[in-house]
């Protein structure tokens, strides 16, 4: 057993004793009876919550995830609701991005809230995952942690994007990339990830994904401090930038937040890097608002797992439009946030739809053991398949001369075997 997973299970053990020695209770309701047992059920309402990082230690926030949910929400109340009931969204806990807070948010939601659902959950620690299965509890976030691949009450909007061995690995990075490259042959890349269990992961799925797309992968760590932004990024672009045979690769992928993303780029940057720069976070209009952030990001292609918000189908007019009356008719700068919240809540009002009037977490998980739709922002959806891989739908853009524009067309791709 390699030492990544081993860590994964004594984590997992680790919670699961914690969750039995600390619980006071269990939940008394009976999340698969009929009537008015079922938690979080009434005959008029859902009631669901959410959990969010929305502050940091690093200062990044998700926060705006909240809204995306409540967005879609509000529409789908607005159209009646589902099979006749209202959805009474919560909100999202905020938990800090810390492992502890995560636990604790599942935990009130469940137990003091009595939620039937959360949608969405969005962080990069998910210690409450393990409780949440036990207690039966439909979850949906964006699949990025292993958690989302595998246990049965928890669902990725996108599918399962981190999955374990035996799964499969969503090319849509890679492929997409050879947009940019033209192509992969003799192209090099270096990959640099946090020195955590979301790290560790990534490096591993991506360094198999850009290899199978023909890339040589010359670089592939997670060694950056998970809890603090480096002051000095040299003891990591010198390697790094060294990789291929002494001189810099092809193209630098950072596993990264926005924070760290802003020394890594700028750092390299400075080397006079020629270079291809990506990253799977920093696509966010907000971010253009301050002039050192909009210059440290510039050229970036960033990996997207939905539609651009610069397509023009009336889908994401219906997004567009949906983000601006819950955001009190407000022009908003557009984030991935939003969609991340607006696809999770998205994906459950449709589970929910298909459940019926009788809505009951067994009738639930039935209806989620069939579900498939085609089309959406994220492509072609169908469970359980995405508790076991991706979707494979994505695309590119780049940050240029102040916007956004697609450098990688929205496309789904063929998953390869995660070994």
């Amino acid at each position: 057993m390699s030492r990544p997973i081993r860590a994964i299970t004594a984590t997992v053990a680790a919670l699961l004793l914690a969750t039995a020695c600390n619980s006071t209770a269990t939940s008394t309701d009976s999340p698969g009876a009929k009537g008015g047992s079922v938690r979080g059920v009434t005959d008029d309402t859902i009631k669901v919550g959410g959990i969010v990082s929305m502050t940091t230690a690093s200062g990044y926030s998700k926060k705006d995830t909240d809204l995306g949910a409540r967005a879609r929400f509000d529409r789908a109340n607005a159209e009646g609701g589902i099979n006749g009931r209202k959805i009474e969204y919560l909100g999202a806990e905020d938990d800090g991005q810390e492992p502890a807070k995560n636990l604790a948010a599942a935990r009130k939601l469940v137990q003091q809230d009595k939620v039937f659902a959360i949608a969405p959950m969005s962080s990069v620690t998910f210690s409450g995952a393990d409780f949440l299965q036990k207690q039966k509890v439909p979850t949906f976030g964006w699949g990025t942690l292993p958690s989302f691949c595998g246990p049965t009450y928890i669902y990725g909007f996108g599918g399962c994007m981190v999955p374990m061995p035996g799964g499969t690995i969503s090319q849509t990075w890679p492929e997409g990339l050879k947009h940019v490259t033209g192509g992969s042959k003799g192209r090099s890349v270096a990959i640099l990830a946090n020195d955590n269990d979301a790290g560790t992961f990534a490096i591993r799925t991506y360094k198999q994904s850009f290899a199978s797309a023909g890339y040589k992968v010359t670089y592939a760590k997670a060694s950056v401090p998970a809890t603090s932004v480096p002051s000095d990024w040299s003891a990591y672009t010198k390697e790094l930038l060294r990789s291929d045979g002494g001189k810099a690769p092809d193209v630098v992928v950072s596993v990264m937040q926005t924070p760290y993303n802003i020394g890594l780029f700028t750092t390299v940057k400075r080397t006079g890097f020629k270079g291809v720069l990506t990253d799977p976070t920093d696509y966010d209009p907000g971010l253009l608002a301050k002039s050192a952030t909009k210059q440290a990001l510039d050229g970036v292609h960033v990996l997207l797992s939905f539609e651009p918000f610069e397509s023009k189908s009336a889908q994401m007019d219906q997004f567009k439009a949906d983000i601006k009356k819950a955001s009190g008719g407000k022009d908003v700068p557009l984030n991935m946030h939003m969609m991340t919240g607006y696809m999770s809540a998205d994906l459950f009002l449709a589970v929910a739809k298909k459940a019926g009037k009788d809505l009951t977490v067994a009738s639930f998980q039935k209806a989620a053991s069939g579900f498939s739709d085609t089309g959406t922002m994220v492509g072609d959806r169908e469970l359980p398949r995405g508790q076991r891989e991706s979707f494979g739908c994505g695309a590119l853009v780049q940050l240029k001369g102040g916007s956004y524009r697609v450098s990688a067309p929205f496309k789904c791709y063929d998953p390869i075997p995660f070994k």
